[in-house]
């Protein structure tokens, strides 16, 4: 299969508000999500954060730009504020290339996000 356009999910929690600890987070997700789908830096064409309302000392993307993707396109946005959601949520949307089938992609749920989409492949 040639390589396509796909996107990747994932997402984590943060036990503080605080940037070390946010960006720490936002690190470790991305590496999982990348380790787990062989996914390279030069595959992964964007990247969405959102982050919940309780979060305020940084932006995730910082966190990502920490680990060498600076050079990746990067977004951060407010996560819906719904009664009963995950607090301290930051949730990922990675855009890449890649020839893995939809299906054979490893969606990555960290932290107090695990099973937040038991639904998708893990």
């Amino acid at each position: 299969m040639p390589a396509t356009l796909r996107a990747l999910r994932g997402a984590t929690t943060a036990d503080a508000d605080t940037e070390p600890h946010v960006h720490t987070r936002v690190v470790e997700l991305l590496t999982e999500m990348c380790s787990r789908n062989d996914v390279d830096h030069d595959d992964i064409v964007s990247i969405l954060f959102t982050a919940t309302d309780d979060l305020h000392a940084t932006f995730p993307a910082a966190g990502a730009r920490k680990m060498g993707l600076g050079d990746v396109p990067l977004i951060c946005a407010r996560e819906l504020d719904v009664v009963g959601g995950t607090e301290r949520c930051i949730r990922v949307l990675m855009h890449l290339t890649t020839e893995r089938a939809r299906n054979e992609l490893h969606h990555v749920y960290l932290e107090g996000a695990v099973g937040l989409r038991d639904d998708l492949p893990g």
